[in-house]
């Protein structure tokens, strides 16, 4: 059993590692309505199943928002439409491994989001033999000067970045928020999956900017957790990243020692076999005596940070260019800085429009 709070009973190992994986911050900053969070938090300490306590909360946001749509309040449909998708994101989090639940609780999450349509774009590119997907968020006046595409790490995807999206698109920056190979429905529907070629498939959303005449002329990209490797790399290798932001991110990636969490990089690369797992994590350390950033980074840190710690990150800043490179460091962070969403996404919007606005080379 795992300790408590104060005058509770111990939670049981699965119980407690859901709560240190699956904090109230995080479920907030990933959009969850905090009454909801603090609901889920209790339902599962009281013994309630991770992904039934949160299905609960997602089909009571989705008949709130049906009802509200009925009565033609559009504004609260949208709200219990986006608190529905993020309950369904948190819900497939219980699962490691890709089972037909999780995929199916993840369609439903896809479901919620796609009732926000016309306010965010579904958007699908043809990679290999299946499509990745991702949802395009545009500023009030339907176009952007600049464009950032967003994406997650192994657990958390797509639309579980909508706060940030919103933090961007107020200041007049479009954001794709992407499934890109391993995540979302692009690994769950498309079995597209983490290889040593993984690069490519981030490059495809960088295509699709690139091609849509109302997203303007630069283009930045952001890698939360795990993803910031993969955002690292895309910057190393594309000319055409203009800003890169990495948030709590590996450089030199290992196999986990935690089941769970080896559980989910095997499901990421979408192979059982550890050494092939092993193989393509360490065909994907960036090294920065080979790899270089030439474009301005930012990078993220928490300094009570579980998962990556500063030298784990620090490679991404020896790789770039002193001039241009910073780093934001929060004493008391969490992972990807959970404690602190509303500050750190400021932050970002506010240095991806310096950076990236009027920068940009007008499309023809």
């Amino acid at each position: 059993m795992t300790a408590a709070a104060p005058g509770t009973a111990p939670l049981p190992p699965l119980v407690a590692a859901q709560h240190r994986a699956m904090p109230f911050t995080r479920l907030t900053d990933c959009g969850m309505d905090p009454a909801a969070a603090r609901r889920l938090l209790a339902d599962t300490a009281a013994g309630t199943p991770w992904q039934d306590a949160a299905a609960a909360i997602a089909q009571t946001q989705l008949e709130r928002a049906r009802s509200a749509e009925e009565s033609g309040h559009r504004t609260t449909a949208r709200q219990a439409y986006r608190y529905a998708s993020a309950a369904w994101m948190f819900a497939q989090m219980a699962h490691q491994t890709d089972t037909a639940e999780k995929r199916q609780l993840y369609a439903r999450h896809t479901a919620a989001t796609a009732a926000l349509v016309p306010d965010v774009e579904r958007v699908e590119i043809p990679h290999r033999d299946g499509r990745l997907g991702g949802w395009l968020c545009l500023p009030p006046t339907g176009e952007a000067q600049a464009t950032v595409i967003v994406w997650g790490g192994l657990s958390g995807w797509g639309a579980a970045y909508l706060p940030v999206a919103d933090a961007y698109t107020s200041r007049g920056l479009a954001c794709l928020l992407a499934e890109g190979p391993g995540q979302g429905e692009s690994r769950l529907r498309h079995g597209l999956h983490v290889d040593e070629r993984v690069t490519d498939g981030f490059a495809r959303f960088v295509d699709l900017i690139e091609a849509d005449p109302r997203l303007g002329g630069a283009i930045g990209v952001q890698g939360v957790s795990f993803g910031g490797l993969f955002a690292a790399h895309l910057a190393a290798a594309d000319p055409r990243v203009g800003a890169v932001v990495v948030n709590g991110a590996p450089a030199a990636p290992t196999v986990p020692e935690f089941r769970t969490a080896r559980e989910q990089m095997a499901a990421v690369v979408g192979t059982d076999d550890l050494g092939r797992v092993a193989e393509v994590m360490d065909a994907l350390r960036f090294d920065p005596d080979r790899h270089r950033i030439t474009c301005p980074l930012l990078l993220l840190h928490g300094g009570q940070d579980p998962l990556a710690r500063y030298e784990d990150q620090e490679p991404f800043l020896r790789a770039a260019d002193p001039a241009t490179a910073n780093v934001r460091i929060w004493p008391d962070g969490e992972h990807t800085l959970y404690n602190h969403a509303a500050q750190r996404d400021a932050l970002t919007g506010d240095w991806f429009t310096d950076h990236l606005i009027d920068r940009g080379t007008p499309k023809g």
